[in-house]
């Protein structure tokens, strides 16, 4: 008995302590991310720009349409930030272009992950930098062809002795799971309204249609003339030669290749390059270059914005378009609130809507749809295409009163389909049988433990047709054309923005800046007036104390699992999907 109550004893006490140490060791936890948070702060705040700097534009990770809300707990995890937004590397730029302190950019080319659409806005905003006079210089160890698309650009363009340049073209390889899902037993249902409307293949086929081929073929062409053309010009060079020395596969020879070829002007190590650097900014050799990245620009100040009667909102809608109120991708209660906040505002006077989707929920698109429609009845709404605006996310743009995509984007689409998966295979393979009682004909519609009978897969397709003629009304009246016309560029088929534009789908070429210039125009605003984004950022306090934010555990699996957390995800999406759908192919995968 005694022994009894010493091991009870000590049990309790060892709990007690274990759950102190266990406290303490939270605490320290606690205290110093929040000790590495504050000290992040205040790194940014002593940053001062000096006379004589250059703008380090160094890009690593994935470029994304708008940075990230900062993570309290990133710094326990990335060395450097794992996305860049869009909106942060060309405000850098911009500031740049017009802070007499920066007297260049030195453009330090490193693995980085964009869409093309995206690398044509950088590239242009590095186009109206060199108008100031200021230089633009490129240098890498590799340059990935992403990189090497931007570096065109500069005046000078040198690499290590030893390094690699990599042209190649672009490619779209797809990735279909018909025979994976044959081996699990489930067979997935297919009803679908378009010829091109190649999002279900994968599901169903071992290799892409006719059909989708041709699209395919015909946007890689456009988009790789473009990429091909840009380089072309920047380094005086004919569109032939690009694309014979892409077909040499130029990473594949040595830098004498690439300098013979006018690919590049030179061969330095880093430290002559940081030496041709010094003799730029007239100082002398052993001397500090002082520089100031994409993360030190944020902190420059410029002329103090404030709200005015003047304002042109920008609205970014990024990511799968689905039913929910939450800020994560496109939801549609989200969305259509921040909607209606700008069309209540009366200092808003125009607003930007920047769409970047391939698409989602039909349901949800109608959603947005009609906000857009409501807030058009009160000030311009100008959309601007980011990479995709496809499917759903030409839906939601259709009613604008302009729509500004860039030449690489890609868009239309206009095709809506549904899935049913049926699990009967899979549950004959585990030894699982079902059973039914019911009262009416289709009481037990949607049964995955079986295949739809003829008379449910009539129904399915019925409202399929349905849908697919709505979205086509929608997109005929929002951009004044007839639905006949309309579907002769239906289909679901992809276009790229200049395909886009020859058929009516899209009203300019440009970027965002060209979006806002066309938006300040249609409220009549001249050049007063000042721009604001939308949705608002929280801080890092907001989110370290807010319940919804992401747990660690998740944070963990997100950081080692990369692209391949979205995989993981995939069950939980696909409980959360509407039936029907309005989106291009999940992962294009040009590369």
């Amino acid at each position: 008995m005694k022994d009894f109550l010493k091991i009870m004893l000590a049990s309790a006490l060892g709990f007690v302590i274990a759950n102190i140490l266990l406290s303490f060791v939270a605490m320290l936890f606690f205290f110093g991310t929040m000790s590495s948070f504050l000290g992040s702060l205040s790194t940014q705040e002593k940053f001062t720009l000096q006379e004589n700097s250059i703008l380090n534009l160094r890009l690593t990770g994935q470029v994304t349409e708008r940075t990230p809300e900062e993570d309290p707990f990133s710094s326990m995890f990335e060395n450097e930030p794992s996305t860049m937004g869009l909106n942060d590397i060309v405000g850098a730029i911009r500031k740049a272009k017009n802070n007499d302190n920066i007297k260049g950019i030195y453009f330090d080319s490193r693995m980085f992950s964009a869409s093309i659409a995206t690398l044509a806005e950088i590239r242009q905003e590095l186009e109206r930098f060199k108008e100031s006079g200021k230089f633009i210089v490129a240098y890498a160890d590799s340059y990935s062809q992403a990189g090497y698309y931007l570096a065109s650009v500069a005046d000078k363009i040198a690499i290590n002795p030893q390094g690699m340049l990599d042209i190649h073209g672009l490619a779209s390889m797809p990735i279909f799971y018909k025979d994976a899902l044959k081996k699990l037993g489930v067979d997935v249902q297919i009803f679908k309204v378009g010829t091109y409307k190649s999002a279900v293949e994968p599901f169903i086929q071992d290799k892409m249609s006719e059909a989708n081929r041709e699209q395919v073929s015909s946007y890689l062409h456009d988009l790789w003339g473009e990429l091909r053309d840009d380089m072309a010009e920047a380094r005086g060079l004919s569109s032939q030669a690009i694309d014979s020395l892409a077909n040499k596969v130029p990473a594949m020879h040595e830098t004498d290749f690439l300098l013979t070829s006018r690919l590049v002007d030179t061969v330095l190590y880093e430290t002559e390059m940081k030496n041709y650097l010094r003799s730029l900014l007239s100082i002398e050799a052993d001397a500090s270059i002082p520089y100031a990245s994409v993360q030190d620009m944020k902190s420059v100040k410029t002329q103090q914005l404030k709200k005015t009667e003047n304002s042109i909102a920008i609205l970014y809608a990024n990511g799968n378009i689905t039913s929910g109120s939450g800020a994560t991708n496109i939801q549609d209660k989200f969305i259509v609130d921040q909607i209606e906040k700008l069309r209540k505002d009366d200092d808003i006077k125009a607003v930007v809507f920047r769409v970047n989707s391939g698409g989602g929920s039909a349901y949800a698109s109608e959603q947005i749809w009609k906000a857009i429609s409501s807030l058009k009845e009160e000030k311009p709404v100008v959309v601007s295409m980011g990479d995709y605006a496809a499917s759903g996310g030409y839906y939601i743009s259709c009613n604008a009163d302009k729509i500004v995509a860039q030449p690489t984007t890609l868009t239309g689409s206009i095709g809506i389909f549904g899935m049913v998966p049926n699990f009967e295979g899979t549950a004959d393979k585990l030894g699982i049988s079902t059973d039914v009682v019911k009262t009416n004909t289709y009481s037990d519609f949607g049964d995955f433990s079986r295949p739809l009978n003829d008379g449910e897969k009539q129904l399915f397709q019925n409202m399929i047709e349905q849908g697919y003629d709505l979205f086509v009304t929608r997109c005929a009246e929002g951009r004044g054309i007839s639905k006949d016309s309309l579907k002769l560029y239906a289909e679901g088929r992809v276009w790229t923005g200049n395909q886009a534009k020859e058929i009516g789908l899209v009203d300019e070429l440009g970027g965002i800046e060209k979006a806002i210039e066309v938006a300040a125009e249609l409220a009549n605003l001249g050049k007063s007036y000042v721009v604001f984004e939308y949705p608002k950022m929280r801080s890092k306090f907001e989110q370290l104390f807010d319940k919804q934010r992401e747990d660690l555990a998740a944070k963990t699996l997100k950081q080692y699992l990369g692209r391949s957390y979205d995989l993981f995800t995939l069950v939980k999406d696909m409980k959360e999907q509407d039936f029907v759908q309005a989106r291009i192919p999940a992962d294009l995968n040009i590369r």
